[in-house]
């Protein structure tokens, strides 16, 4: 068994963030006026980072997650980006690819040391429209301000990066991060853009259906007779199988898990793959065909990224698929979390209500 390489008088309490793994930044660039409601999300590891993919949804919109298949060469990301503007804001990659290059991040592809090819996969969501015209996305301008602006220590949540512009079961969506600390003493965090024609809210309680970390209690007969009266009102209220096959829009969850164990890039694959059972606890119905529902899985483990068959670690046939099992329990866990503090934190724009403004009520005052 893998066990944590600090003290409990050095670990430090987290912050609810995908940055409390470590080794990652997380940075959003966004615009919202004048016909614009859309945004982009970079994580950057300016370490490299093992990263596996698992893509559940019927109408993706993606870029470099075929590099990420466990029998290719490609071993370590230097980011991932996540964008509103469906298949055009996959441009804004290209943004994140100059800036890394402009630090010398990258796969070296020549003796020279600034020969280098960044490693930047991408996932992208439905938004286009919403800020009142189709012609504003994003492009490569808003993935270098993104990579720019990252933070290692960040909390920016709801109406904030690729979740300005997104729409959830007919609520305005948004952006969510969730993190734990398991028994090993290793963190797993998870970052979710929720932009899904599920809801994450129950229509018969008007609560979530994952348990939240926000503090909630059920609303009051007046603010459920307010949700259900504007979901009613839409011309897709999106929170049935049947009513998503008139939806609108395409829609999309996307988002990543990360821990700070060493995984190898198999695992970081089945790591973002058990995530998806999260993404299907907190968002009903998940995974249709109007949906493009990504993860990516990131390990930021300590050391060599390149894990060799033959250390210890992997010859005790008991004790790291015990500590395996955890870490994927808890990347479920986080990342349904994650979904559901999306919806929690947004905030109403360009006529998208937010759950917020229909239901103060469930809201407990701290």
């Amino acid at each position: 068994m893998v066990r944590s390489n600090r003290s409990d008088s050095s670990v430090t309490a987290l912050r609810g963030s995908l940055t409390d793994v470590g080794s990652v930044k997380v940075g959003h660039f966004a615009r919202n006026s004048r016909g614009w409601l859309t945004g982009t999300t970079v994580l950057l590891t300016p370490n490299g980072a093992i990263a596996g993919v698992d893509v559940r949804g019927g109408g993706p919109g993606t870029r470099e997650t075929d590099l990420l298949r466990p029998e290719n060469l490609i071993q370590k990301v230097h980011a991932i980006v996540l964008s509103g503007g469906s298949a055009y804001g996959l441009a804004s990659a290209q943004g994140v690819m100059e800036y890394l290059e402009e630090s010398g991040s990258g796969f070296p592809v020549g003796q020279d040391p600034s020969w280098v090819v960044p490693i930047v996969p991408a996932a992208v969501i439905f938004d286009l429209g919403r800020g009142g015209k189709f012609v504003n996305r994003p492009d490569s301008s808003f993935g270098y301000r993104a990579a720019k602006l990252a933070k290692s220590v960040s909390s920016d949540v709801g109406c904030v990066g690729a979740g300005l512009g997104a729409r959830s079961g007919g609520l305005k969506g948004g952006l969510g991060m969730a993190s734990t600390r398991i028994a090993s003493g290793h963190v797993v965090s998870a970052l979710a853009v929720v932009n899904s024609i599920g809801s994450v809210i129950n229509p018969d309680t008007c609560l979530p259906w994952h348990e939240s970390a926000t503090p909630l209690r059920r609303p009051i007969a007046s603010d459920r007779r307010a949700l259900r009266d504007y979901l009613s009102t839409l011309s897709a209220p999106v929170a049935t199988i049947e009513n998503s096959q008139t939806a609108s829009s395409l829609n999309t969850t996307i988002g990543a898990v990360a821990t700070n164990l060493r995984l190898s890039k198999s695992e970081c694959t089945k790591f973002a793959g058990v995530a998806h059972d999260g993404l299907a606890r907190a968002v009903r119905p998940a995974h249709l065909m109007n949906d493009g529902d990504t993860i990516f899985g990131l390990s930021v483990g300590p050391g060599d990224l390149v894990l060799s068959e033959n250390e210890p670690v992997f010859n005790d046939p008991v004790g790291r698929p015990a500590l395996l099992n955890t870490v994927l329990a808890a990347g479920a866990d986080v990342f349904a979390q994650a979904c559901t503090e999306a919806i929690l934190q947004a905030s109403s724009a360009a006529g998208l209500v937010s759950y917020r403004d229909l239901c103060p009520s469930a809201f407990v005052r701290q």
